[in-house]
């Protein structure tokens, strides 16, 4: 794991110079920086505070790395801001389920997914914390607008590091917020955006002088 750490680190410092990388949604918020470390009395603070444990893969990020930052979407949430939620039953009507703040009378009893990074509106990016999917990343809506999707990655780690991985390699991939950059380049916010704005507007005011 330490040598995973060590390989991530070396990664992330090098990921915003990579020329043909995806853009990561939101990363102007992070620019590719993690916040201080968070010390393992904290950590065992709040696993003594919420009743339980956290995945290791993901308490060595926070110990080893970094406790908040960057990462995808909007980046981590610092450890404090952490909330954890349980998954809703499958609704009557078939659709998909969604998740409940733990602390919300309707909340379901059941396994718990902490809350780890901020993706936006009801959207919600987790982690397992108990039960058979302990340890895994897990994207969901709370209002269940769209089903749960379970990473594939077999931890924290994995799942950061392939975030790395495929941004370095220009991949799209919507679960990690990843846009390849031909799409980037025709995008309303992308460069190519940009220039035709800038030279519409050039265009504007040369036509008020004669």
């Amino acid at each position: 794991m330490d040598s995973q750490i060590t390989r991530i680190r070396t990664k992330l410092a090098k990921v915003p110079y990579q020329p043909h990388r995806s853009h990561s949604v939101f990363e102007e918020r992070h620019r590719f920086r993690l916040g201080p470390r968070i010390s393992a009395s904290e950590v065992d603070a709040f696993e003594a505070e919420q009743h339980l444990a956290l995945p290791a893969a993901y308490r060595a990020f926070l110990t080893g790395l970094g406790g908040s930052g960057a990462g995808p979407f909007y980046g981590l949430l610092p450890l404090d801001e952490c909330r954890l939620y349980t998954m809703n039953r499958k609704p009557a009507d078939g659709g998909p389920r969604g998740f409940t703040h733990v602390d919300h009378p309707d909340a379901e009893r059941g396994d718990l997914f902490l809350h780890i990074v901020e993706r936006g509106c009801s959207d919600l990016c987790l982690i397992a914390v108990t039960g058979p999917l302990t340890g895994r990343v897990v994207n969901g809506n709370a209002d269940g607008f769209r089903p749960p999707n379970v990473s594939s990655a077999r931890d924290f780690l994995g799942w950061y590091e392939r975030w790395l991985d495929h941004m370095r390699d220009g991949k799209d991939n919507r679960a990690l917020g990843l846009t390849s950059p031909a799409i980037v380049a025709s995008a309303p916010w992308g460069p190519r955006a940009t220039v035709r704005a800038g030279s519409v507007g050039r265009a504007a005011r040369g036509a008020g002088h004669p």
